[in-house]
Formats: C-alpha cells, sequence, structure tokens
C-alpha cells in the first residue's frame, strides 16, 4: 500500500512530461495502468482558427499522450505487463463541422494507439482506447470574435 501523492501535470506542456514521469516511477516503481484522460477542444471554422491554436490542440489530445506513454512504457516493457487506456472521443473516428482541430487530434491519437496495440502484444501489455461520444466538460466563453479563448478543457 502506497500513500497517495498528487503530481501536478499540464499534459499540453510536452517538456515537463519526462520529469513527471520519472517522478511517479522513482516514487512508485512502476505503473501497472496508464490512463490517459485529457483533452483540449474548440469549435470554430477551420479559417478561423489560428495553426497556434491548432498546435496547442494536437499537443495536449496527440502529443501529451504519447509523450507520457512512452516515458512509462520502458518500465512496462520490462515488467512485461501493464495496462494503457486512452480516453479519446467518437471524433476520433468521425469529423463534425467545425471540430476540425479537435478532431484531427484524435484520429491521430486513434491511430498511435492502435499501432501500439499491436506493437505491445508480445510484451503482455495490453492498450485500450475508449472512444465515448459527446461529454460535458468545462467551457470557457470567449469574447466576441476571440477564437483562441474559444477552448475546452
Amino acid at each position: 500500500t502506497y500513500t497517495p501523492k498528487l503530481i501536478l501535470l499540464d499534459i499540453s506542456d510536452i517538456n515537463c512530461i519526462q520529469d513527471v514521469a520519472k517522478e511517479i516511477l522513482n516514487c512508485y516503481g512502476c505503473v501497472d495502468i496508464l490512463i490517459n484522460n485529457a483533452s483540449m477542444k474548440v469549435k470554430g471554422a477551420v479559417q478561423s482558427i489560428s495553426l497556434e491554436l491548432d498546435k496547442k490542440i494536437m499537443d495536449a489530445n496527440y502529443f501529451g499522450p504519447i509523450t507520457l506513454t512512452k516515458a512509462i512504457l520502458p518500465n512496462m516493457i520490462s515488467r512485461r505487463t501493464g495496462q494503457i487506456v486512452l480516453i479519446n472521443s467518437i471524433q476520433g473516428k468521425i469529423g463534425i463541422p467545425f471540430r476540425a482541430a479537435y478532431a484531427a487530434s484524435k484520429h491521430a491519437a486513434v491511430g498511435f494507439f492502435d499501432c501500439l496495440r499491436a506493437e505491445m502484444e508480445e510484451f503482455n501489455i495490453s492498450v485500450s482506447t475508449v472512444n465515448p461520444t459527446f461529454i460535458c466538460s468545462y467551457h470557457r466563453q470567449p469574447a466576441p470574435g476571440n477564437w483562441e479563448a474559444s477552448i475546452w478543457k
């Protein structure tokens, strides 16, 4: 039995993920189950969303989960056990209007974790992807004309 430890992580800050993974492994020695359950989304027409915001969405929804997974994975492989779960979105399977950046990031995540599932079978590591339909989440109301502020977390 381990005392719970709170470790804060901004999944969109790729540079800090490796350090957080090391801190977790140093504290507990291993990770049996990794659940990637973080997301950022924006609603708006493709031409209204800046490339900078597209990149933030990709960092949070694609690069964040794969960076954390890759940091924990060597430990699971060496122990030949573990379970990795991606809580994704139905929009990782279908696209809908005004959600291009979000859907693209979720499609990319599904593709990565599908490939990972096939690669990890030989190491007895289970990889699952959960694609729920729409989820009610926290929303910041944007100022008129400010699409960058129209982010769900």
